[in-house]
């Protein structure tokens, strides 16, 4: 496990081991999720479109949709 510090000026080093597992070098772009108390730290996408590509292929369960409409009664 990395640890990092927040420095007087509210920066943080992102540490040597979290830089390589994320494939991130200076001047990238990170996104942080906030969860609650908890946050997470991702790489940005240098496309967003080739990010999202695929997502919205796999077709929704059999039935889903009708199940959902039945729920909304």
């Amino acid at each position: 496990m990395a640890e990092a510090t927040l420095s007087s000026r509210n920066q943080i080093v992102v540490p040597k081991e979290a830089r390589e597992a994320l494939g991130v070098r200076a001047g990238d772009k990170l996104l942080m999720v906030v969860r609650g108390d908890t946050v997470v730290i991702l790489p940005r996408p240098r496309s967003w479109t080739k990010a999202l590509r695929g997502l919205a292929t796999k077709p929704y369960p059999e039935n889903y949709i009708d199940q959902e409409r039945d729920s909304w009664a």
